[in-house]
């Protein structure tokens, strides 16, 4: 699975990690975080993030 990162700030999004401040658990890929979820850092939504190594 992917790592995204947040274009605003320097957050990454791993799916092995998940987002466990926000409820949402190892092994969630970006695709499949709700359409509502934003970056635990700056708070912008899934459209500010883009694919990482």
């Amino acid at each position: 699975m992917k790592r995204y990162a947040c274009k605003v700030c320097t957050y990454v999004y791993d799916p092995r990690v998940g987002d466990p401040t926000n409820g949402i658990p190892p092994g969630t890929s970006f695709a499949d975080l709700p359409r509502d979820w934003k970056c635990p850092q700056c708070k912008v939504g899934k459209g500010k993030f883009k694919p990482c190594n």
